[in-house]
């Protein structure tokens, strides 16, 4: 095993330890009891009293203390619908909710208004906004509607997005990427194979995340590069289920493989043409995004 791919497979597993992050919600009191549990709380109609418990768990890496997670739970009610359209976000009530300052209740506000949820106005207030003013390209819209109700249109929008932009970015990468970054595509099927000899799912695809993200980095398109997140986002709330990367096979591997073998020979129809392959829907592996990962 190359040093590359005991190093991926060790951190993969100390990640997945259950051990609490420094932006894990059971570390604050607002995560801690349900809503019923609080006396001078109000009450909003709608309010999921489990949503802290689903937000410990798609809380994932990118909160970060109080003002991440609180962006994480606002998110996760807003696009879940148990905060509708129009709906007026009153800060001193979101502060009383969940336990929190003024000051992280308003640059929360400020996080989701740059993501198209709400909108703030003079005389008016902060309100949620329509779905069609929503950043749907935005990495943490793609988590929070992947665990929630509009989980299988979700699912169907990143499959076909990411039929649009990945056999592109593969023929484009054929002949244009640098040896080092070649390399680094190579090192990735290297891990994921000996991932799946050893059983490790977690490992397997997080060198697949990583495949696919670079793949898209040296195809020498700018703005397609900046889609590289949504393809991340894509593989990390659905576990690859139109790939079949969410059970690692050598069918899956060796695509990957012949992936690598026509970009390095700038072969771009040969690489548009395996990752269409690997891209395939098979119908009877199909399934609905799973629940959020325990942290």
């Amino acid at each position: 095993m190359s040093t590359l791919a005991h190093t991926m497979m060790t951190a993969a597993r100390a990640a997945d330890s259950g051990l609490a992050g420094p932006g894990e919600l059971d570390r604050y009191p607002y995560a801690e009891a349900s809503v019923a549990d609080r006396v001078g709380v109000p009450s909003w109609d709608g309010a999921d009293p489990e949503l802290g418990r689903v937000g410990r768990r798609a809380a994932g890496s990118r909160g970060r203390g109080l003002h991440g997670q609180l962006v994480q739970q606002l998110g996760q009610m807003i696009v879940s619908g148990d905060l509708g359209a129009d709906r007026p976000l009153v800060p001193e009530e979101i502060g009383q909710r969940f336990e929190v300052s003024r000051t992280v209740v308003r640059e929360s506000l400020r996080v989701l208004e740059a993501k198209g949820l709400v909108s703030a106005r003079p005389n008016v207030g902060t309100r949620v906004r329509p779905v069609s003013d929503w950043n749907l390209l935005d990495p943490d819209i793609i988590e929070w509607r992947a665990f929630g109700p509009q989980r299988d249109d979700q699912r169907r929008e990143l499959s076909e997005l990411r039929w649009t932009i990945e056999p592109l970015a593969a023929r484009l990468a054929a002949g244009h990427g640098r040896e080092d970054v070649q390399q680094r595509l190579a090192d990735m099927v290297e891990i994921m194979g000996h991932a799946m000899s050893q059983g490790d799912a977690l490992t397997f695809s997080r060198a697949d995340a990583e495949f696919h993200s670079l793949l898209i980095q040296i195809a020498g398109n700018r703005m397609l590069e900046h889609l590289s997140g949504i393809v991340s986002a894509a593989l990390q709330v659905s576990g690859g289920p139109v790939t079949g990367c969410d059970r690692p096979n050598e069918a899956s591997l060796g695509h990957h493989g012949r992936i690598v073998d026509a970009v390095a020979a700038g072969e771009g129809a040969g690489a548009e043409a395996a990752m269409r392959q690997l891209l395939t829907v098979h119908p009877e592996a199909e399934r609905v995004v799973p629940a959020p990962r325990e942290h």
